[in-house]
């Protein structure tokens, strides 16, 4: 994958969001074989979210082009700005909105500030240098100074805005982000992977960057490692997998306890995980069963829950109904999907009132999940809907989380205990490729649109309620492994017993 670097290659905005993500990122936008790059929908909801937050800033449509800016335009879109930093550097800038304010420029007595949407919350380094950098391009365009930038965010909500200052040591700050970023393109290999690899399943380069990872044993494959961990551990010679699955875990902890008496506890812990990945196999943490809660039962109800976390809304609740056969037996064939879509305009008491009725329809069958978002959130809107305190002990018991399960009596060779992780080692296969929460939530806002009389089509409802099925499915499949090691173990009970006899 070597590059051949051109020092006369213009740094963009785009470049710059990228480098401040992930150095290696910035590298492979220009450098790396796009045949290589994976769609991921998370490119897709920025800009839905920048639209919705455009439309509930502005009165009206924006404007296209340098002849809105003369015309004095309240908004203008599809600009490329372009400059020299310096030092010489071609620099440009596709701003995603500017906006116009009270002052004075080439055009007349007002002036222009970029805008950009923000998600999550709270502003960023990115955010601040990547207005920083349109700022510094405007200024020439319009003859005149930009102080400040508009970072905009939670349109559907309240809409935020917030201010922020394009002088002092900002400029400072963009002026060593630039110059870092033209030395890194310059290189003729990518920088090394990040420490903390956990954002990069948002990234288009992630399959790239997972090979490199799995082929160089990077500590960031083991599960519990994120970027302080694997600093402490380089710090004690530690490199790689290898190094960790050969360490003694005695001598590990206490060299551990020199960054705290906690990191200390959990050497055991990690050279154990490590190991296990090395030579994949598992082990077993726990010689009780791991679901003696199915022994008895007549059925299971298999639940997930989809979100939109930055508008924080559960827009749709799934389950499964697997019923058990006289025989003992689960039958899966015959397992029927019931989807309780939350529409805002309904109510959420309107859902509360669907899933009691589900919940009460089969009083004694444990509600199976994986991870902890699907109790947490069920046992919130029962108490926000009033549940008494015994409907929410009983629903309580029922929760089954079937991911604590897995952690709590098995060790496996695997970097991550997800469900796409766990569920795909257990050869369980999604039956749409490649998708994932962030799609479904691409569907639903696509199908959702702005309101009643503005839904989209009926087959993005229909793609998400397939994806909260297989999720369904594919947390039973981990609970079906489980069961059948349980089955192994009393096996192995039964022979000790007999053999003791």
């Amino acid at each position: 994958m070597g590059a051949t670097p051109c020092s006369a290659n213009v740094l963009t905005d785009r470049l710059l969001r990228s480098w401040l993500r992930c150095r290696r990122r910035a590298w492979l936008d220009r450098y790396g074989d796009e045949e290589q790059r994976l769609w991921t929908a998370h490119r897709t909801l920025q800009l839905d979210d920048q639209q919705r937050n455009f439309v509930a800033l502005l009165p009206r449509k924006p404007s296209r082009g340098l002849n809105a800016c003369s015309q004095g335009a309240a908004g203008v879109v599809g600009l490329r700005l372009k400059g020299l930093d310096p030092a010489g550097q071609p620099l440009e800038a596709h701003p995603p909105l500017l906006q116009r304010v009270d002052g004075r420029s080439r055009w007349g007595d007002f002036a222009y500030r970029p805008v950009i949407a923000r998600q999550g919350r709270r502003l960023t380094r990115e955010h601040r240098l990547t207005l920083a950098l349109v700022g510094r391009l405007l200024e020439t365009l319009q003859a005149a100074p930009v102080a400040e930038g508009l970072a905009v965010a939670g349109a559907g909500r309240s809409l935020h805005l917030e201010r922020v200052s394009l002088v002092g040591g900002l400029q400072r700050q963009l002026a060593d982000a630039l110059a870092k970023l033209a030395g890194d393109l310059l290189l003729s290999d990518p920088p090394p992977l990040v420490a903390d690899r956990r954002k990069c399943k948002l990234c288009s380069w992630r399959g790239v960057c997972d090979a490199v990872a799995s082929a160089e044993g990077h500590l960031s494959e083991v599960s519990g490692i994120g970027s302080r961990r694997r600093q402490m551990l380089q710090e004690l010679g530690i490199l790689g997998l290898q190094d960790l699955a050969a360490a003694d875990p005695g001598d590990l902890g206490s060299r551990l306890e020199r960054f705290g008496e906690q990191h200390g506890e959990v050497a055991h812990q990690l050279v154990a995980q490590a190991r296990v990945q090395r030579d994949g196999r598992c082990e077993r943490l726990d010689s009780s069963l791991a679901l003696p809660e199915l022994i008895n039962a007549p059925g299971v109800l298999l639940y997930d829950i989809e979100s939109d976390p930055d508008a924080r809304d559960d827009f749709l609740h799934g389950f499964v109904r697997l019923s058990r056969r006289l025989d003992g037996s689960w039958d899966l064939k015959g397992a029927k999907y019931h989807p309780f879509l939350v529409i805002y305009e309904h109510g959420e008491a309107s859902c509360w009132q669907r899933l009691q009725r589900m919940l009460n329809n089969y009083p004694d069958w444990p509600v199976m999940h994986y991870g902890e978002t699907e109790s947490l959130n069920l046992l919130r809107m029962a108490q926000r809907q009033g549940a008494a305190d015994v409907e929410l002990a009983a629903l309580r018991a029922r929760l089954i989380d079937v991911h604590e399960r897995v952690r709590g009596h098995w060790r496996l060779p695997l970097n991550s205990y997800g469900l796409k992780s766990v569920a795909s080692w257990l050869d369980f296969c999604w039956q749409q490729v490649g998708v994932d929460g962030a799609r479904a939530l691409l569907w639903w806002r696509q199908w959702r649109g702005s309101g009643p009389r503005d839904r989209g089509c009926s087959h993005s409802l229909r793609w998400i309620f397939q994806y909260n099925h297989d999720d369904c499915l594919a947390t039973w499949a981990v609970a079906v492994w489980l069961l059948k090691q349980d089955e192994l173990l009393k096996q192995d009970e039964a022979g000790l017993s007999n053999t003791g006899t």
